[in-house]
């Protein structure tokens, strides 16, 4: 509900007054913070802007372009806002004007002022309403700098704070008395936040509903029939757009009501009146001519979240092909990204392969609509196939396939990315709503698609990183099998620190390592690498595993690199069938016996590498008889969200004593694939295992 203004919101009151705005914002930046905290608003519900109580200074929107350029921000309506700021178009597709200024005093900026119009407002700002926003953000400015000086900065908690508008009285008796004024018969009163105030027993009676319980309710809220999208739709667009609107609806089980939305400062009146009742008439929303704005609009709000999620072009694919083709009734979807001045295809779904292979390899600078729109950045479209074979000829060969396209640039800070290409079966008109909603799903597609080419690119260079820095292939050492995993983390750059390796030292001996540099970057990717050299040269030279690591370590802190390391190293001699060991805070080794049972081997546990340079390890000698299994592992295989590491060592060793008379190539790919751990791997995972046999084996 409506609260009473306590002094510093009063300049944003007095200039919506001085301009007859009916909307006004005021957020609030916190010291030090980069986050828009939405502390007050006027003239419209709280509700209708919940996903955007909070804004980043990084995402494209009015209010933190204001912070970052410090001057006024102003849009004139909704082809402007689909331009510039897709996202924020694609949650409010209404046709309104604003305005935002950054408040600002002294060089500190305190957050933001924001007025709203209705879409009759001229195209340019008065220089009035311009003067009048400045100044109600420079009194916030001086108010706001004057409560932090006095130690009482003004703060913002929780949800935004509502305020009446001067004149907008908000009892009772001034709802009925405007209400009675703006309509003659039977009526519905809401205030600005939705809420009912006001039903006269004729609207109760066509409700169906007692009048008591709709008052201070929500009507859609109040009528469970009325609980569908179109219709809280149509509420919105009356309330943000201030103009009237109308819809009908079915009053179960058979009464067809008419509703007309007349909306102003004070609130909303609703006229609700019976409507024609043809025999076999059906829901609204049920006639395809209902469906495809309101429809087309959900399916993209969803989309516009789930591509957050997309990680490489293939997800976007994907995911566009899976919303915006239901979302539209689309036959196909394309999308070619930018590569080397040319059109690539990054993939497609549904329709003839033959509409991406025309355009796979184009030129930038060529006449089709998929280059065309990228040169001058204005979406494309063709209702019918007669206008795509005259502005395309060479579509003639897949023009009958398809009985309409769209063409969408995809632009991400200013640079071409791509080009979405929507194709339909039948004629298609694009109405104005779907053409707005269309530009700004071309600037969600393109942030999505450049953080995937992005991606991608990475991920590529990370596997080439780590397949370079890991063996490519374990050696052949008579006497013994080897099997050793790895599996980068499923977040990040795919690149990590774990690492292993298997060392020939002479005839009957063979050195094993396995490690973990902290981190999961190039950085660590590039100390792991010279890590594992340093053990292989210190190994090679014949020194004790207490002195390999003792030494690896003295090179790691004169490196000073900032980065820690575990690792655990063993000398495997076969002929007397015993091997010396030596960790660095690594997690311990299990040793399958012939007869199956596996133990924890206890060693003398030194300090991580690369913290004190004069620590000191020890060597523990263990005998390795045929057929026992020793396995060294990384603790991504064991350490994850909500798990008891006991637990999960126990688990391990479970599987290594259950499939321990397996190969080991087989029994690794049974350990890694059984290993309880999340999807999303937060860490990498290396396995090395060893099992040493007679040289008749």
């Amino acid at each position: 509900m409506s609260t009473e203004v306590t002094g510093w919101e009063a300049p944003l009151l007095r200039a919506m007054v001085e301009t007859d705005a009916y909307a006004g914002m005021i957020y609030l930046l916190p010291p030090g913070e980069q986050v828009l905290h939405l502390a007050v608003l006027a003239g419209v519900p709280k509700d209708v802007l919940g996903p955007w109580y909070h804004v980043g200074l990084a995402t494209p929107s009015p209010s933190p372009e204001a912070v970052q350029r410090r001057e006024l921000v102003w849009i004139s309506g909704q082809a402007e806002m689909a331009r510039r700021y897709p996202r924020v178009a694609l949650d409010y597709p209404y046709s309104f004007a604003m305005a935002v200024a950054p408040v600002v005093a002294h060089g500190t900026c305190y957050g933001t002022v924001s007025l709203g119009w209705t879409a009759s407002h001229p195209e340019e700002l008065s220089a009035a309403e311009r003067d009048s926003l400045i100044t109600a953000a420079e009194d916030l400015a001086t108010t706001l700098e004057r409560a932090a000086a006095e130690g009482r900065p003004v703060r913002h908690e929780g949800e935004p704070r509502v305020v009446s508008v001067p004149g907008a009285g908000a009892d009772g008796a001034a709802s009925l008395t405007g209400l009675i004024g703006r309509l003659p018969e039977g009526l519905c009163a809401l205030d600005p936040q939705g809420r009912i105030t006001f039903v006269s027993s004729t609207a109760a009676a066509l409700l169906g509903e007692p009048a008591e319980r709709l008052q201070g309710a929500l009507l859609w809220t109040a009528l469970p029939w009325l609980r569908r999208p179109f219709y809280e739709d149509s509420y919105w667009a009356a309330l943000l757009v201030r103009q009237p609107t109308s819809f009908e609806a079915l009053c179960p089980p058979d009464r067809w009501l008419s509703f007309q939305l007349y909306p102003d400062v004070t609130g909303t009146s609703v006229r609700i009146t019976p409507a024609d009742a043809d025999p076999g008439r059906t829901d609204p929303l049920a006639a395809a001519h209902a469906v495809p704005r309101v429809t087309a609009l959900y399916h993209l709000m969803h989309l516009a979240g789930v591509l957050t999620e997309a990680v490489g072009v293939d997800d976007v694919v994907d995911l566009v092909a899976g919303q915006i083709m239901p979302a539209f009734d689309g036959r196909a979807v394309a999308l070619l990204t930018v590569e080397a001045g040319r059109l690539r295809a990054a993939g497609h779904r549904g329709g003839p392969a033959e509409v991406v292979d025309l355009f796979h390899g184009m030129s930038l600078t060529s006449a089709s609509p998929a280059a065309r729109v990228l040169a001058t950045g204005a979406p494309a479209f063709f209702p019918t196939t007669d206008e795509l074979r005259q502005a395309f000829p060479e579509a003639a060969r897949w023009a009958d396939s398809v009985g309409a396209c769209a063409f969408l640039p995809l632009t991400a800070s200013g640079r071409p990315v791509g080009t979405c290409i929507l194709a339909f079966a039948e004629p298609h008109p694009f109405t104005s709503d779907e053409r707005a909603v269309l530009t700004s799903l071309g600037g969600l597609l393109a942030q999505a698609l450049d953080r995937a080419n992005l991606y991608d690119s990475k991920h590529q260079l990370a596997r080439g990183l780590q397949s370079g820095l890991l063996p490519r292939k374990l050696p052949v050492v008579p006497g013994l099998e080897a099997a050793a995993r790895y599996l980068p983390a499923t977040q990040g750059m795919d690149v990590g620190g774990d690492f292993y390796d298997l060392i020939r030292l002479d005839e009957t001996t063979v050195g094993a390592v396995i490690g973990d540099v902290q981190g999961h970057n190039v950085t660590a990717a590039a100390l792991m690498g010279q890590v594992r050299t340093a053990i292989r040269a210190y190994a090679t030279a014949g020194a004790a595993p207490d002195e390999v690591l003792a030494r690896t370590n003295r090179l790691l802190t004169d490196l000073d690199a900032g980065l820690f390391a575990s690792c655990f190293y063993i000398s495997l001699d076969l002929g007397r069938r015993r091997a010396g060991l030596s960790t660095a805070g690594h997690p311990p080794a299990l040793l399958r016996g012939p007869d199956g049972q596996v133990r924890m081997l206890e060693t003398a546990d030194g300090l991580l590498l690369g913290i004190d340079r004069e620590a000191e390890y020890r060597t523990v000698t263990v005998p390795m008889p045929d057929g026992c299994i020793l396995a060294l592992y990384t603790d991504g295989l064991v350490e994850y969200l909500d798990a008891d590491l006991e637990d999960a060592i126990t688990d391990l060793a479970g599987r290594l004593s259950c499939g321990g008379n397996q190969r080991l190539e087989l029994l690794a790919d049974d350990v890694v694939r059984h290993a309880k751990r999340p999807q999303h791997r937060g860490d990498d995972i290396a396995l090395l295992l060893l099992r040493p046999h007679a040289a008749e084996r």
